[in-house]
């Protein structure tokens, strides 16, 4: 993705290291005599460091560049102690960036981490409350699954009217069976409708770069690693595949920062119940098994990886476990 972010000249930079303690995001390091950029994850590209380069080295520019990732620096910055996070917390709100001081004290009240600014994390919030003003994928949220589409199919279970529906008495007002064989059709209907509308989606963010590894819905999951085009593509992908899995979605070749992808399947591994891989037909889909494949060899696990693969039309072509 194009953003801002810092851009060292290794002519004017003497390697003096000033600017090292000026990041407190950590993504500076002295490496053979002069200052680096180790990584583009850590870099914020809001510039903390121009002004304390003596030989003014450093400069901000925009560039494509992997997406910056508040919940990675945070679990270098809380090293470093209550000083560390405060001034980080300042930095960010002192520039405006409320979404990621969320995603930070996100991190903190997880963690069981005192804020030393003072501030109280806001509660996770059910399905159905008001959206927080910060990011829309900084917390992580666990959804209730009992919807008004599922209350008409639980009617219709029951053979009563479902919401919304006549009544057999007032379509036909002499009942008899006729009646009573149109409530029939239309409680088959609404629970039919009911049943392939309902969503089975229960914790939200679902792209991998915002999901937490951490997050309680993740704990002991069946986990659901999704191309992303996918859901596009099965129309039963809730029923057939989603329900009762915590789901990640990714494109392995779309995507940038498929190390830090790495990483988060890493840690799911060491603590999922089971590991499905959904992907398309298309062969840079094959990435995804592969990043799955990876992140089981490095979390030391020997879970299977149950694999479904579906062509254009959404049809599943093959299914499989790579053990």
């Amino acid at each position: 993705m194009m953003r801002k972010i810092i851009e060292i000249d290794d002519e004017l930079c003497d390697g003096c290291g000033i600017c090292i303690p000026n990041c407190v995001e950590g993504a500076l390091k002295i490496i053979d005599g002069k200052a680096r950029m180790i990584s583009d994850l850590f870099c914020d590209g809001l510039g903390a460091c121009l002004g304390h380069c003596p030989r003014g080295a450093i400069r901000v520019i925009e560039r494509e560049a992997e997406p910056y990732d508040e919940w990675r620096v945070m679990e270098r910055i809380v090293r470093g102690g209550a000083g560390l996070i405060r001034n980080h917390l300042e930095h960010m709100e002192a520039h405006g960036e409320i979404g990621y001081a969320k995603i930070a004290r996100d991190y903190l009240a997880l963690h069981g981490i005192p804020d030393p600014t003072g501030e109280r994390p806001e509660p996770v919030r059910p399905a159905g409350a008001p959206a927080f003003s910060g990011c829309p994928g900084a917390a992580s949220i666990r959804l209730a699954r009992r919807d008004a589409a599922s209350r008409g199919e639980d009617a219709a279970t029951r053979g009563e009217t479902p919401p919304g529906a006549a009544s057999g008495n007032e379509a036909f007002p002499g009942g008899g069976p006729r009646a009573e064989t149109a409530l029939t059709e239309a409680a088959r209907a609404a629970s039919v409708r009911a049943s392939e509308a309902r969503s089975e989606l229960g914790a939200w963010p679902v792209q991998l770069h915002l999901v937490n590894p951490d997050a309680p819905a993740f704990r002991g999951a069946h986990v659901l690693l999704a191309a992303d085009c996918s859901a596009y593509a099965a129309g039963n992908f809730h029923s057939r595949y989603l329900a009762g899995k915590a789901l990640a979605i990714a494109c392995p070749k779309l995507d940038s920062g498929l190390e830090s992808y790495r990483e988060k399947l890493t840690a799911l591994f060491r603590d999922a119940a089971s590991v499905t891989v959904l992907m398309m037909e298309v062969p840079c889909c094959g990435g995804l098994l592969g990043l799955a494949m990876k992140a089981r060899e490095r979390a030391g696990s020997t879970l299977p990886i149950s694999v479904a693969v579906l062509n254009v039309r959404g049809e599943e072509i093959s299914r499989r476990t790579v053990l």
